[in-house]
C-alpha cells in the first residue's frame, strides 16, 4: 500500500465523519413527541429528553420514555440508512 492509498483512506474517512457529524446535527433537531397513558414525552431523535409532563407516576413516565427512546433509534436508524446508501454490511 502506497502513500497514495494512505492518503486516499484520510479522505474517505474524512468524508465519512463529515457525514455522520451531518446526521447527528440532524438529528439533534428533529424532535419526537410521544403521549403514552397521559404522559408527553418530547425528545430529539439523538435520544435527549426536552419536556416530559403529565402524570407523575413512574411507571407511566418510565413507559412514555421507553416509547420515545424507541421512536428515536428508528429515526436515527433511517438516517444512518442515508448515510450509509441504505445497507449496513452484516445487517
Amino acid at each position: 500500500m502506497g502513500l497514495m492509498d494512505n492518503l486516499k483512506q484520510l479522505g474517505d474517512l474524512k468524508k465519512m465523519r463529515n457525514q455522520a457529524m451531518e446526521v447527528q446535527k440532524r438529528l439533534q433537531g428533529i424532535k419526537i413527541t410521544v403521549e403514552h397513558k397521559g404522559v408527553t414525552v418530547v425528545m430529539t431523535a439523538d435520544q435527549k429528553i426536552v419536556t416530559i409532563s403529565g402524570d407523575n407516576n413512574l411507571d407511566k413516565v418510565a413507559e412514555a420514555v421507553n416509547e420515545a427512546l424507541k421512536q428515536s433509534q428508528k429515526v436515527a436508524a433511517d438516517e444512518m440508512k442515508g448515510l450509509m446508501g441504505g445497507s449496513f454490511p452484516g445487517m
